[in-house]
């Protein structure tokens, strides 16, 4: 889905402008930018003793694969910040389903503030028959099968409207990536008496200085913002929930998120993606592949992962960020989640960081 020329100038106008940031230092405490203006510290990488002869070949991939915008943060700071084909700084673009992942800590805030529980019945605050299952098999579902795609519900359309959301499976007993998580932004409405634009904006967003907006398509919800909005996200999501003083998002409940959330996709949390399990899925298919993720990146990486690449990586063991956005690295074979991108993008990656 391609921005629509109105909406650049919406974002435009609310993106900051590009300022100096702050040089480089080799501090190892963590750092959070300010919230309210663009000034953010920078690490260099001979301080950190990176490979700096392999930068130029990551960059020149990253080009190639089509891509916008490229961020890498150690300890909060930004040691790689890179802009391609025109794009910018303070330009905005689609999270795509990365934007899945902001959903589900909006879920989790919820819960925090006691609007909700996970356990609870989706029909609660949907009402009955939101769905075209048999009432006793759309009862069984939860919003922790929301978040974790085992509602069971049909996935061969994108389209989520009532007659479509059909029974396939009882909810719990099959892992299928789909549309359907966007409900979950109806049930966070709901239960907390207000929009969930006025939700995630308060609670999220202005929490930790991001840019962006919600762009309601016909079929897709899709969040846009500049890059750096992205990498904000990311740090939060390294610092389990917290941002400078505040945990904005309970740790227990972020362990859930970043955690197998059920046994038939082990790879796949609230919303995230996983590395370092035993087998895993991918969207539009039930085969369950052996291996790892993401084999060429940390065991203890997760991520949230959009459609054209679209990409959030979190490395809690090497306390860092990475963040790629762009159009599809395959024009031919765009992808909804995971690709050979990932691990070809890692093996470039790891030569600048090993």
């Amino acid at each position: 889905m391609k921005i629509i020329f109105p909406l650049l100038l919406i974002l435009s106008a609310i993106s900051c402008s590009k300022s100096p940031d702050v040089q480089p230092t080799p501090d190892n405490t963590m750092y959070y930018p300010s919230n309210t203006d663009t000034v953010w510290e920078r690490t260099s990488m001979a301080s950190l003793g990176w490979n700096q002869s392999a930068v130029q070949p990551l960059k020149d991939y990253l080009s190639q694969k089509h891509s916008k915008s490229f961020i890498i943060l150690v300890n909060g700071r930004i040691v790689m910040e890179e802009y391609f084909n025109g794009h910018s700084q303070s330009a905005p673009w689609q999270w795509n389903s990365a934007g899945k992942t902001l959903v589900s800590t909006a879920v989790g805030i919820a819960q925090q503030k006691g609007y909700l529980s996970i356990n609870d019945k989706v029909s609660t605050y949907l009402g009955a028959g939101w769905s075209s299952e048999p009432l006793d098999k759309e009862n069984l579902i939860t919003i922790k099968h929301l978040l974790s795609m085992t509602s069971g519900l049909n996935d061969t359309s994108n389209l989520v409207i009532q007659p479509n959301l059909t029974y396939v499976a009882d909810a719990g007993t099959r892992w299928s990536y789909s549309n359907v998580f966007q409900l979950l932004m109806d049930v966070v409405a709901a239960a907390s008496n207000q929009t969930f634009d006025s939700f995630f904006n308060a609670n999220i967003k202005s929490k930790i200085g991001m840019d962006g907006l919600w762009n309601y398509g016909i079929i897709f919800k899709i969040y846009y913002s500049n890059t750096r909005s992205m990498a904000r996200f990311g740090l939060l999501a390294l610092n389990k929930g917290k941002w400078k003083n505040e945990q904005v998002l309970n740790e227990p409940y972020f362990n859930e998120l970043s955690s197998s959330s059920q046994s038939i996709n082990p790879s796949y949390g609230y919303l995230c993606w996983l590395n370092g399990k035993t087998n895993y899925m991918v969207p539009g298919s039930q085969f369950v592949f052996p291996g790892t993720l993401v084999s060429n990146a940390p065991a203890d990486m997760f991520a949230a992962m959009g459609a054209s690449d679209q990409r959030v990586y979190v490395i809690p063991s090497k306390k860092m960020v990475v963040v790629r956005m762009g159009d599809a690295s395959d024009p031919a074979h765009p992808t909804f989640a995971v690709s050979g991108f990932d691990n070809d993008l890692w093996a470039k990656i790891n030569a600048v960081i090993n």
